[in-house]
């Protein structure tokens, strides 16, 4: 029996955009829908980091440990972003030290987009496994979980 984490992990392909669906010879996953809708291509990593993000602004810092990356990476992810114009760095008001992270005006666009063609992915999942599966799916993956559970010793 496949336990929950991998069936999780390859049902990403959905939501994640990594696989074709189905034998539908098109890859209709959300960065594959973002791409040919006409988004600037990004990676699984940048678009993680995105949704992680305050409609404020978000540290880098603050995206790494939601994003349970080192500092480093999600800094590099940020600078993708950057370079392509979907995110900005400004001042942040509360630390010289620090700056905040936001979406541009057109990263603001990308994101609005995502989430349609996610909504439209969660309606056509509904479609092939039952309302009442996925709205069952949402209800798990919605309630709180907690802290991981600590590694147990053999």
């Amino acid at each position: 029996m496949t336990n929950a984490g991998e069936l999780v992990t390859v049902r990403d392909d959905w939501f994640g955009g990594q696989t074709e669906w189905l034998g539908g010879g098109a890859d209709l996953g959300l960065l594959a829908a973002l791409e040919a809708g006409g988004a600037t291509p990004v990676s699984p990593t940048q678009a993680q980091l995105f949704a992680m993000l305050d409609d404020q602004g978000t540290t880098i810092s603050e995206l790494a440990r939601r994003m349970g990356v080192a500092r480093q990476n999600a800094h590099q992810a940020v600078h993708g972003l950057v370079a392509a114009g979907l995110l900005a760095q400004t001042p942040n008001p509360t630390s010289a030290r620090q700056r905040l992270i936001r979406r541009t005006a057109e990263g603001e666009r990308a994101h609005r987009q995502a989430g349609l063609i996610l909504e439209r992915l969660e309606e056509q999942l509904g479609e092939r496994i039952g309302s009442e599966s996925a709205d069952a799916l949402r209800t798990a993956l919605e309630a709180p979980w907690g802290e991981p559970p600590a590694p147990r010793r053999a």
